[in-house]
Parts: structure tokens; sequence; C-alpha cells
């Protein structure tokens, strides 16, 4: 199976249905956050209530402030129901639920967005971990899929978010505030 090259590329369009950070029932595209001329960070996770993704769905909504801070909508993603989200949310964290959270959780239950964005695990019908970064432009700037045992990096999201606002190089181990490379 070939992959097709995605970075650097128009991302794939979307719109979901979601449980918003009010806890009702809303929608979520990307042409509304282009619109609003924000970045966007789409992060996919393979089902609710499961061990690894609290963990991360909980980091993430714990640093949104600094998501908005650098204009950038966070939207986390599986292809369970609205309803399934709801009832995690609604779970304390000490049960294992997301409790309170500062973003959207989107409901891909057709597959489509999980399959448009390559991570869809067709004999499972659940989605890797994927996440994507996407400017205010519609351009994927950023991919990153792994494993689904293993949880991402907030801090490291929060980076490469920061590096590439830069709209310069960024050399290795670049952290915000450091410079840029000069060419």
């Amino acid at each position: 199976m070939s992959e097709k090259r995605m970075v650097a590329k128009q991302a794939p369009r979307f719109e979901m249905d979601a449980v918003m950070p009010n806890k009702e029932f809303g929608k979520v595209s990307l042409e509304d956050i282009m619109k609003e001329d924000k970045w966007t960070v789409l992060f996919f996770y393979p089902m609710d209530f499961t061990f690894v993704c609290p963990t991360e769905i909980t980091a993430m909504s714990d640093r949104y402030d600094e998501f908005e801070d650098l204009d950038a909508e966070v939207i986390g993603v599986s292809t369970d129901t609205i309803h399934t989200h709801k009832a995690w949310i609604n779970t304390s964290r000490d049960d294992n639920g997301l409790g309170d959270l500062e973003y959207p959780l989107a409901a891909d239950t057709n597959h489509q967005v999980s399959e448009d964005f390559g991570v869809l695990i067709e004999d499972e019908g659940v989605a890797l971990r994927g996440l994507f970064i996407i400017s205010p432009e519609g351009e994927l700037m950023y991919s990153v899929v792994n494993h689904n045992n293993i949880g991402r990096d907030v801090d490291e999201t929060l980076r490469v978010l920061q590096a590439l606002q830069t709209g310069g190089l960024c050399p290795a181990n670049w952290k915000p505030g450091q410079e840029t490379l000069n060419v």
C-alpha cells in the first residue's frame, strides 16, 4: 500500500458532529476555523473509555489556554458517537473519565475523516494516534502518527506549533524564544 504525501498540501476538509466544551452537541469544521484565521490542532485517538486516551485528552485540555494564546483551535476525534463522547465527558477523571474539556470532541462515525487523514485501522474501525497541525490557510504543516499504545507529548505539540508560526527555519532542538536560522 502506498501512502500519499499530505504535508505541504491542502488538508482534507472536514465537518463532524461534536460535543462542545459546554457539553452541548454541535459541529466542527476546518472551514469555520479557517474563517476565524486560526491554526487547527486535530488529533485522533482510538476510542472512548480506554486507558491511554484520557491521559492525552485531559493533558491537552489542561493546557488549552496555551493553544488559545497561539490562535489555535484543538479538536479531538475518534470513531465513537457523540453520545459516547458525552458519557465519557460526564464521567469524572477519578473514574477514568474526562470531566470538563476546553475543546470539542468530534465523532467520525462514518470513518471518512480518519480515512482522509490516513489514520483509520480499517479492520478495527478505529483511528491510530494521529496529530495534524493545519495553518489558517488550510495547509497541512505537520503530521505525526504513532502506535496506539503510546500517548503524545503536549509540550512537543506546542513547540512544533510555535516553530511553524515563526515562519522561519528552526534547527534541531529549537525552543520557543530562540533564534531561527538565517539563510
